[in-house]
């Protein structure tokens, strides 16, 4: 029945920098919550994790600790990482009513190294899986978005999450250029925060800056009048201050950071083969990912490339669908999957 055997729980994991997905073979995506845990520092035990976690950002006592255990798509804290897999993986072993330990496909940066590799390798076996699998991340938001990456068409994807994007030509099952970026929406976010402390003398909360990008953040070209009130510690009295922020000044905050992605899909461009570039000119940019969410984003791109670009159905959970295709379908896919580091 091929290396996912139908008595098996196979798993799916889209293991993101703010956000983890994991899709259960015949069920779909079963877990979808902030990458986030919250540790007793007293017991090291994990008193919550998720959405209750993400709550406590800012406001736990000193010990506790509140942690997000992944930068830029890479594991920085692998025993918190360990604890919140073998978490996951237990609820749904429970769920599922399975004895056996699960194979998992998980997705990692295009650029990933041998070392990183294997330490989401080693990570994701000592949770609980028996075998793991990895694709890499474009590939995966492609095959959710039901590209046609196996034929011999270019197929151009800009993966926008948290901590990473990532931009890719595929073509035959592969990556034929690509451009990686440690920027993405958490950096938008550090944008807001700066620019209100630079010109308002205000810190804010990370739960108000993500609020004040949902809500106001906007690249359009056209003039908006909308305005939100914000509330933060004023840095030079200490006290509580409130201001007002318009459309326009976000705008301001976070264009550079789009500007340089921009500026990345342009130069994969021009590393891509001519042959395939027509392709693009002929079918355009798909964005992918959280950040594609970013209001008048695709205009603003088509504004500077003067080529087509599209946003995706569903957009934040292009790779873990891709994942969920990847093992219902894995004979099928699994010339897609990266050498594993065990073998």
């Amino acid at each position: 029945m091929g290396l996912f055997d139908f008595f098996s729980k196979s798993l799916g994991i889209d293991l993101g920098t703010v956000n983890m997905k994991v899709y259960l073979k015949g069920r779909g995506i079963v877990v979808n919550q902030p990458t986030v845990v919250a540790i007793n520092n007293r017991t090291n035990q994990i008193i919550a994790q998720g959405f209750s976690a993400r709550k406590m950002l800012g406001k736990a006592p000193s010990y506790v600790s509140v942690i997000k255990p992944l930068e830029n798509g890479i594991i920085v804290d692998f025993e918190v990482t360990e604890k919140i897999l073998s978490s996951v993986f237990e609820k749904i072993r429970l769920s599922a009513f399975s004895l056996t330990r699960p194979e998992a496909i998980i997705s990692v940066p295009v650029d990933i190294t041998e070392v990183e590799k294997k330490s989401f390798e080693d990570v994701v076996l000592r949770a609980g899986a028996r075998k793991v699998y990895l694709v890499e991340r474009p590939i995966a938001a492609a095959i959710g978005i039901r590209l046609p990456i196996s034929e011999s068409v270019g197929n151009f994807i800009a993966e926008i999450g948290g901590g990473l994007t990532e931009i890719a030509i595929i073509a035959l099952n592969g990556i034929v250029a690509f451009k990686s970026l440690k920027i993405g929406g958490e950096t938008l976010n550090k944008n807001i925060a700066q620019y209100v402390r630079e010109r308002s003398n205000l810190l804010l909360g990370e739960q108000t800056i993500e609020e004040i990008k949902i809500k106001i953040g906007n690249l359009s070209s056209e003039k908006e009048s909308q305005i939100m009130r914000v509330k933060g510690r004023d840095i030079i009295t200490g006290l509580p201050k409130e201001i007002s922020l318009s459309v326009e000044e976000i705008k301001e905050a976070i264009t550079p950071t789009i500007e340089l992605i921009t500026e990345a899909i342009s130069d994969t461009i021009e590393k891509t083969p001519p042959e395939l570039v027509a392709d693009v000119l002929e079918r355009g940019i798909i964005l992918s990912g959280g950040g594609a969410l970013l209001k008048g984003l695709s205009k603003f791109i088509h504004k500077k490339i003067k080529i087509p670009v599209h946003v995706a159905d569903d957009p934040t959970t292009s790779v873990i669908r891709g994942l969920g295709f990847i093992l219902e379908d894995f004979e099928n896919l699994k010339s897609v999957l990266l050498p594993s580091t065990k073998e």
